[in-house]
Formats: C-alpha cells, structure tokens, sequence
C-alpha cells in the first residue's frame, strides 16, 4: 500500500483449487491485468534454480566447505530444494533438515511417506496444503515440526537478543535449528537460512497485543490447575462440589445456585458428568415467561463442561474457557470434581502478580 498497490487480501482456510484462494486469485489477476508478470513460484523450476546456482554456491564458499547440515523452512521449496542439492553435490553427507509448520502436509510426506490432513496455521511463508513441483523431497533428510507459538517467540527473541529483524518462518527455522543443534559433535558445521524481514509482521509477530490475543506469550508465572484450585479453596474454603441431577426441579436448582453464589451448575447421572446448567440460560426462560416450577433440569441443560487434569498448564485451560462456557471441570482423585472459573484463574494470577512485584 505505500508504494501505492492496491492489496487483496484472500482467505488462507480454504483448497488451493477454491476460486478465493491466494493461488487462484493471482491466477485470474493475472490474465485481467494489461502485461502483468505472473512468477508462479510453486512451480516456476527458476525458484530452485536459483538458490543452486547463488544461495548454494555462497553458503559454500562463505563457510570454507565445513557445511555438515543445512536447515531451512519449508515454503515452496525452492530454497531447500536448491541450496540443499548444491551442498550435497560439494559434500553427500550433508544433512538438510526442514522446518515445517503444524497443519502442513510436508511433515507426514517427508517423516512418514502418507499425505495427512492439511489444517490451518498461522505462521506465513512456509508449509503447504499441497505439494509444488518446485520441491524436490528426495533432497531433505528429515523435517521438525514447529507450532505457531514457538516460531513467534523465537522469532521476537532473535530481535530482541541477536538484533536479527525477521519474519515467522525465520523463527521457525531457528526453533528447528536449535533442535538439531543438541545432537551435533564438535566438528559438525551449521547453517540456518533466515528468508525474510520483521517490516511485514509490525502488526503481527512485533504487535504486543496481536500476540496476546493469539495467547502466544509465555506465561510469566507458569502455573498449573492445581495452583487455582489451591488458590479457590484458601479464599473460598473447602467445599464440595455443587451439582444437580437432570430430574431435578429447575427452581431448586436456581435457589442452589443463588445460596451458593455460583452461575453455573454441573449436571451428573450415575457419578459421571452430563451437562451443566448456567444462571443466563434460566433468566431468559424466566424473561419469556416460562414457569420453571413445571420444568426439570434435563430441558435446560447445556453440554458438559471440559475436563482437565489438576497437572494441565494455564494456557491450555484458557483456550477452553469462552463467552458460552465460562468453566471448566478438574478431575481429582477417587471420582470427586472441582470446578474453576475465569474469576477463579484471574483472582488466582492477580495475587501471584501482587506477590511478584511485592517481592522486588
């Protein structure tokens, strides 16, 4: 948009042979737009060509021939496809390891010889949900999978540590790299290719509040759902579980809630949980004028809540917690429940915070 181009932004969740995809889009751009140059990258034999015949060549001669493994990620595959096939040329024992994002389809082609199913991710740039000609698989060694919040946060750290402005699939490589790092010797040589710039990710991957709202961060306080329910039960006491039955009047299971000063109720049949009854769902049966004096908690009640563990971390449980469903269950010992809240976690996170800043 600054050099004055007009952008078209296209959905990423759909087939490459959908007509609103990225593909067919330039495809059709490019036939409507007078002398239009359509590089088709996916299959253009110049994209590998390329890095063979310059990449490769430069990493080679930079590094005095010591190169033994080469990790990049996985886009089109140009890059590994050509730099990878110079270096084994100049030395067959080198090892080329690509980074490839969880949801693509090249992890299960390369680790395990299936084609998977393609799902959605979030770094941009490499993986794919089909396979360009432009990739030549017999040339990669072995492939990591690398998710969405670990390419962010390495790619913010190579900034922030190395002084290295780059893009999301830099920091994948980078996450990838590092792991093969563990298994070298003293006289292996690596050589990890950073592709792109952090100009196109300020909104995103160096946008403080895109990356909350991805729940990409790493908590400052690693805390587990057994230190909420610690939390919930020093400031509220120990108590059992409310719950309700589905034949259970719905009045009564109102007055429970109001006595016990809870929104929602957890419904079992037979020790094992069935549903859940919210305070909302009641008031707009009470709102239309229903009688629910006549009415049994089975009519109102909604799915289960989900089930975690008291060992599940934080994050995990704040991706199950929404609008809708504002719980979650805590399976504990010998058959017996507990239920937290986002008021639960929040009050929980608030003290350990106080107690932090309290301490320096």
């Amino acid at each position: 948009k600054a050099l004055g181009a007009e952008v078209i932004v296209c959905p990423t969740a759909v087939e490459p042979e959908d007509p609103r995809s990225y593909y067919s889009v330039a495809k059709a751009l490019a036939k409507e737009i007078p002398n239009a140059f359509y590089p088709n990258q996916y299959a253009n034999p110049e994209n590998p060509r390329a890095h063979y015949e310059t990449t490769g060549p430069e990493i080679w001669r930079d590094c005095e021939g010591r190169v033994t493994h080469f990790v990049a990620g996985i886009g089109t595959g140009g890059t590994i496809s050509g730099v990878g096939k110079y270096l084994k040329e100049r030395n067959p024992r080198v090892r080329v390891v690509g980074a490839d994002p969880i949801g693509s389809l090249y992890y299960d082609k390369i680790k395990h010889n299936r084609i998977g199913k393609a799902k959605t991710y979030v770094v941009e740039g490499i993986g794919e949900d089909f396979f360009p000609t432009t990739c030549d698989l017999k040339i990669i060694d072995d492939v990591l999978q690398v998710t969405d919040r670990d390419s962010f946060v390495m790619t913010r750290r190579l900034a922030r540590l190395e002084g290295l402005f780059c893009g999301g699939s830099a920091g994948s490589a980078v996450w990838a790299g590092l792991k093969v790092a563990q298994g070298l010797g003293r006289k292996d040589f690596m050589v990890i290719l950073l592709p792109d710039t952090g100009m196109r990710y300020l909104s995103k991957i160096y946008n403080d509040e895109w990356m909350r709202e991805g729940q990409y961060f790493e908590a400052e306080v690693p805390l587990c759902v057994s230190d909420i329910v610690s939390a919930k039960r020093t400031r509220r006491g120990e108590s059992r579980l409310v719950t309700a039955r589905p034949q259970d009047s719905l009045r009564a299971a109102l007055q429970h809630m109001r006595r016990q000063d809870i929104s929602q109720l957890p419904v079992f049949e037979k020790g094992s949980a069935v549903g859940v009854v919210y305070e909302d769902s009641i008031l707009r049966l009470l709102l239309k004028g229903q009688d629910i004096r006549k009415m049994v908690v089975r009519e109102v009640m909604d799915a289960p809540l989900p089930v975690v563990t008291p060992q599940a971390r934080i994050e995990s449980v704040l991706q199950l917690v929404r609008p809708d469903r504002p719980a979650v269950m805590v399976a504990l010992q010998k058959g017996r429940y507990d239920i937290i809240t986002k008021y639960d976690i929040l009050s929980a996170v608030s003290r350990l915070a106080e107690r932090k800043n309290g301490s320096h």
